[in-house]
């Protein structure tokens, strides 16, 4: 960007500045947004990226025109349609039927009860995104482990791990996820081929060390009387649901989930399907725009926009092309280096930070190396795939999830710690982590796979 083109506070002040320093305006206000992002306790993420753009914007480092075309509308027309089939699902029913279905499922024993609501969760998380199924799953965990007389905490933690491991699975179950297939351009299939096997693999262990960790701790002992539990398992029998709303709901659902399959022979992208489908799906239902839009996570939405924009400051100043150039002469032509570099640092870096506008920045150095290494450089996506997805695990401000979840926890009277969490998310996210990306590694580079 031409610094002479500058508008905005810093040209009616009289300061031309010049290209690096421009550059430095822009890394500074990244850097007090993300600070902001992660002190959420005093200002909300949403309005954290709100401000950091519209900052951005004043000072002239980025016009209104050249904010608008930084937002990513793939990633915002994904989120958005998948939100409204989630919400009419919701309404049909169809996720409390699962849930009452799961717990007499279960019989009321503990470790079912993990499995079965993990994967679960899990399942859910790859086909919807992880967000939007722990605001429905969460609460259901507490409710069960509430009737139960457990403490719901740990099972809520193990509900947010298996949805960020869970949401690893494809193209559409993470945010992170959703933004490489984005500016990357890569399809539902690529992520079900690269990232499914592995993420499946680090999930199973992840879920098993889990079990461990509660068991040791004592969260895996049955605390209700055998007719306690009868009730229980009858009143999850006596459950209303709107069957017909539920039946088209879930048509158009296996629909959008077909079409992600066929979204590149058919040259279509994945906001697009889900935008089309979703609204469909709200033709078909006679249900009022006016409320589906009201269930819509607005906050959510308007954050990754905001972010866009502050990131998009990063891009037209160029330090992505620096970043990118650095990072190319660390990894040179030895891909097999950069999958381990690239895998284990984006997971430490995830860990500590939200793993959304980490991946964006990330996602856009990599898409400037791309001009340069070609085909060549694919698996670096992937590794970044697994590190980010997986990495947020780490801390209880790693992934969007975790929060979302604490949230919930919170508003019933259970208060998740950043350490409370660390407990048993740390252990889990350095197991997954490298399990996941030394198989790839080894799957990539030993066997030579391209």
């Amino acid at each position: 960007m031409d610094p002479t083109e500058t508008g905005g506070l810093l040209q009616t002040l009289g300061l031309h500045l010049s290209q690096n320093a421009l550059m430095g305006w822009a890394i500074a206000l990244f850097v007090g947004t993300y600070v902001l992002i992660v002190l959420e306790k005093y200002i909300h993420r949403t309005m954290a990226a709100l401000l950091g753009a519209s900052v951005m914007m004043a000072l002239g480092i980025l016009t209104s025109k050249q904010a608008w075309s930084s937002i990513d509308f793939n990633t915002i027309f994904l989120l958005f349609g998948m939100m409204n089939i989630v919400t009419i699902l919701s309404h049909s029913g169809f996720f409390q039927l699962v849930a009452d279905r799961a717990v007499i499922f279960t019989r009321g024993d503990l470790t079912r009860i993990l499995w079965v609501f993990s994967l679960l969760t899990a399942l859910f998380s790859a086909f919807l995104d992880n967000v939007t199924t722990v605001l429905f799953m969460v609460p259901v965990m507490i409710r069960v482990t509430k009737q139960l007389k457990l403490n719901p905490i740990p099972f809520v933690i193990a509900l947010v791990i298996a949805s960020n491991t869970g949401g690893t699975l494809t193209l559409i179950g993470d945010p992170p996820n959703i933004i490489i297939g984005s500016i990357a351009n890569k399809g539902f299939n690529d992520f079900l081929i690269e990232v499914a096997p592995y993420a499946s693999v680090a999930f199973l262990l992840g879920l098993m060390l889990m079990q461990f960790l509660m068991r040791r701790a004592g969260d895996l002992k049955a605390k209700v009387t055998p007719e306690e539990l009868q009730q229980i398992l009858h009143a999850s029998s006596q459950g209303q649901f709107d069957y017909p709303l539920m039946r088209k709901a879930l048509v158009v659902f296996a629909l959008t989930i077909v079409l992600f399959v066929l979204a590149r022979p058919l040259g279509l992208e994945a906001g697009v399907i889900a935008l089309l489908t979703s609204t469909i799906l709200a033709l078909l239902t006679g249900l009022s725009a006016a409320w589906i839009m009201e269930k819509v996570e607005w906050t959510t939405l308007i954050f990754f926009m905001g972010l866009f924009v502050v990131i998009g400051g990063l891009e037209h100043t160029g330090v992505f092309a620096i970043i990118a150039d650095h990072l190319q002469v660390l990894i040179g032509q030895d891909i097999k280096q950069g999958i381990l570099v690239l895998g284990f640092s984006s997971a430490l870096i995830s860990g500590f930070v939200d793993n959304i506008p980490f991946t964006i920045s990330m996602a856009k150095v990599l898409k400037d190396m791309q001009t340069t290494l070609g085909p060549a450089m694919d698996p670096l996506w992937w590794a970044l795939s697994l590190g980010a997805c997986l990495g947020g695990n780490l801390t209880l401000i790693g992934a969007s999830a975790n929060i979302v979840s604490a949230d919930l926890a919170d508003r019933e009277g259970y208060k998740i710690t950043f350490f409370g969490f660390m407990k048993y998310g740390t252990p889990v996210a350095f197991v997954t982590v490298t399990v996941a990306v030394l198989l790839f590694w080894v799957t990539h580079a030993v066997m030579g796979l391209q």
